[in-house]
């Protein structure tokens, strides 16, 4: 009598619980922990496998996949696997990307041999809660499953909180549970909101009314309204970008974005005024939006050190509505929802104000109150243009700058090809100089706070196979030294034929950024210091790894550009479909010279006599 496989098991369950969410693509290194659960998953072929070079490049490719989908997964082995995971975790614990982590471990016999003869197999640790512990502090809900009759509603109640808290979550399932019978799925997983309930409401209209106040007390000269927002991350992960549409157009209060929230809706849009970074912003968003405007309305915004580029702390004119409450200059509203405060505020400032009555070109208006200062735009058309003014082509053989380099791009990415891009950017001067960037809605991925080094080659990746921005190409902008880290990852780009755009930015073979941090005196003006010698990395030819990770029906571009005409001829080949450097990654090494910088940083720089 042949024995019937039960109609669902632990593997299968947790397939059809990732395929219900939507996950399309689930990264990861295999181990042998994990196999049962990846033969099962691809026996449903809802989900895809997509297996990386490292369990870091796995976690970034998910947690880029997840900014753009909502959720994603990555799932390793015990120990070795699990430990080099965890830092993408705590990235996205940070920033609130929501990953469903998956750790294969040991069976349950090897934990009992442990208990009676203390026997330890591979990967196994003493402390057989060391993997549980250390994600714990790193996910909203940790469980390991060791009782097959258990897993339903422990799967059920992790994916549950992954959804709900927008953080990852963990399960750690023992290997000998996958081909165990259980349950199939029964109720949908589903999101759970904080309620509004009858208290909510009061506390929601005393901060709406606190937010008028606060404009009110703050009037320009000629007595008129002039708040600016600052729209933040949590517009981005809420998904509010149609709601703070809806409030900026029917306002018609200007705006600017952090760098982390870049993108959450389209820039083209006339009431956006730039990106906002504290010291590090465009001098003139900077002039606008802390010199004249006159208070600042935070709308989802978090107030890092990187949104705050160089400053420490906001001011009582200032609004931050962001993680469950807001802030209006020295009072607090606990409790208040970014998805009730919008549509609230918006009909409070149309009924104080009238339909687009806060309107204004704060940019025009600076400048018609402050005469016309040498450089400063004479209008938000202005200001626009002057970001790609130095973009268009150039057929002379000056060196590439950060600041060149960027401008070009820009004016690529607007007038010169006809392809979706989703630009993908690094920590440091990457970020900086890509901040500027005009894009449309969906455009631009960054990791704001965790800021980890080397994220953006693994997060093109998840980028790429995200469903929402299918058919984009990812375009990253990676520093030298943050490429070394993640590297490998370029083969994952290959593996799958995804016609990415690497631009690694070689200045001279060191940590730009960490020397700007430490000791900046290093940029000032005819400088002929060396780097502090710990910032020194070994060189190396970065193109020519396109050739080490290229196969024969898999090809890989490798090319190396130091010049404004070279970035030119390259971007004419990028905007012609047929030319075959369009046929997988390309790997672009620019060079740049050891002393540059984006001159969004100058303000760090001391100035010479």
């Amino acid at each position: 009598m042949t024995e019937s496989l039960p109609a669902c098991t632990v593997a299968r369950y947790l397939a059809l619980r990732l395929a219900e969410l939507g996950i399309t693509h689930l990264f990861g290194v295999p181990g042998n922990h994990l196999g049962p659960f990846l033969t099962a998953l691809r026996a449903e072929g809802d989900v895809e496998w997509v297996g990386t070079p490292t369990e870091g490049g796995a976690g970034q490719a998910a947690d880029a996949y997840a900014r753009i989908h909502g959720v994603g997964a990555a799932a390793v082995t015990y120990s070795v696997g699990a430990f080099n995971l965890l830092g993408a975790c705590g990235g996205a614990y940070v920033e609130q990307i929501p990953i469903v982590a998956v750790n294969a471990c040991p069976p349950y016999e090897q934990w009992q041999n442990y208990r009676a003869v203390g026997l330890l197999t591979s990967h196994m640790s003493p402390r057989a809660e060391s993997n549980l512990d250390v994600y714990r502090q790193v996910t909203v809900d940790a469980q390991v499953i060791s009782n097959p009759g258990l897993a339903p509603a422990q799967i059920d109640s992790a994916l549950t909180a992954c959804l709900s808290e927008r953080r990852p979550v963990y399960l750690e399932v023992m290997e000998d549970l996958w081909d165990e019978p259980c349950p199939e799925p029964a109720e949908p997983i589903v999101r759970r909101e904080r309620p509004f309930s009858a208290r909510n409401q009061p506390m929601l209209e005393n901060a709406v009314h606190a937010v008028l106040t606060l404009i009110e007390e703050h009037p320009g000269p000629d007595g008129r309204p002039r708040p600016i927002v600052w729209a933040g991350e949590e517009i981005d992960r809420y998904r509010l970008g149609g709601q703070l549409t809806d409030l900026v157009e029917a306002t018609g209060v200007p705006f600017c974005t952090t760098v982390g929230a870049k993108a959450v809706v389209d820039e083209d849009l006339p009431q956006f005024h730039g990106v906002y970074n504290g010291r590090a912003s465009h001098p003139d968003v900077y002039g606008v939006f802390k010199e004249w405007a006159t208070c600042r309305i935070g709308l989802g915004a978090w107030s890092t050190s990187k949104n705050l580029g160089g400053e420490q702390s906001v001011g009582t004119d200032w609004v931050m509505a962001a993680h469950g409450g807001v802030s209006v200059g020295t009072s607090y509203f606990p409790d208040v929802q970014l998805a009730h405060l919008l549509p609230a505020l918006q009909d409070a400032l149309v009924k104080e104000y009238g339909s687009g009555g806060l309107a204004s070109d704060y940019y025009a208006e600076s400048y018609s109150h402050r005469g016309a200062p040498a450089g400063r735009p004479a209008g938000l058309a202005q200001y626009r243009a002057s970001l790609n003014l130095d973009g268009t082509r150039s057929r002379g053989g000056e060196h590439l700058t950060y600041d060149g380099l960027f401008d070009r791009i820009n004016h690529f990415l607007g007038e010169e090809t006809r392809e979706d891009w989703t630009v993908v950017s690094d920590a440091a001067f990457a970020l900086i100089g890509s901040m500027n960037l005009a894009l449309p809605a969906g455009g631009f991925l960054s990791q704001i706070s965790w800021l980890s080094i080397g994220w953006s080659v693994g997060a093109a990746t998840g980028a790429a196979l995200a469903p929402e921005r299918d058919g984009a190409r990812p375009m990253v902008f990676v520093g030298d030294g943050s490429f070394q880290e993640t590297c490998q990852e370029i083969s994952t780009h290959t593996r799958l034929g995804l016609p990415s755009v690497v631009f690694v930015l070689d200045n001279g073979h060191f940590y730009g950024i960490e020397q700007m941090l430490v000791n900046p005196a290093y940029y000032a003006e005819h400088s002929t210091a060396e780097p502090d010698f710990y910032n020194v990395l070994h060189p190396w030819h970065y193109d020519r790894l396109a050739a080490v990770f290229a196969g024969e029906d898999t090809p890989a571009t490798g090319v190396a550009i130091a010049h404004a005409a070279e970035l030119d001829a390259l971007l004419a080949r990028l905007a012609d479909p047929h030319d075959p450097v369009n046929a997988g990654p390309l790997l672009v090494r620019v060079r740049l010279h050891r002393h540059d910088y984006p001159r969004a940083m100058a303000y760090k720089v001391p100035k010479t006599s």
